[in-house]
């Protein structure tokens, strides 16, 4: 085996604490309301994608950042969030962006990146719950699972 001068590091997963309560979701609404507490008035401004990771009572054990992006986008790298809902030993978790213009219309970049997800987290015996799509304002959503687009 050749063996190099450089060490290779070590890779651990932190828990940190949190302001956020746990709670159940039990619908589209709680979700995007959940999902809300994760804005503040850069919701408006810039794309930032998160995810809920849920317990098989579909109650919350934690949530993640997963990007923050520019006006018209953010990456949401699929790796990435089947990293932190096997790591965390997630049932299930529900994924979420903001539109910053307040069209809560999904694009086909949205779509296809959901159903790329959706696929993934399948291997692993992870359920997406959602894709919840929010904006400024605050009675409007857009909810995948709603749609039968999950």
């Amino acid at each position: 085996m050749k063996q190099y001068k450089s060490n290779v590091p070590e890779y651990s997963l932190k828990i940190l604490s949190s302001d956020f309560k746990k709670v159940k979701i039990q619908s589209s609404k709680d979700s995007a309301d959940y999902i809300r507490q994760f804005y503040s008035d850069d919701i408006g401004i810039y794309e930032s994608f998160f995810m809920i990771l849920l317990n098989s009572a579909n109650n919350t054990t934690g949530w993640v950042k997963i990007s923050q992006g520019g006006i018209n986008g953010t990456v949401a790298d699929p790796r990435l969030i089947a990293k932190y809902a096997i790591e965390t030993l997630a049932s299930s978790v529900i994924i979420a962006h903001n539109h910053p213009t307040g069209n809560m219309n999904p694009s086909h970049n949205d779509i296809e990146l959901t159903k790329v997800i959706n696929k993934g987290l399948k291997l692993f015996k992870v359920t997406l719950l959602d894709h919840i799509i929010i904006g400024p304002d605050k009675d409007k959503y857009y909810s995948f699972a709603d749609e039968s687009l999950i």
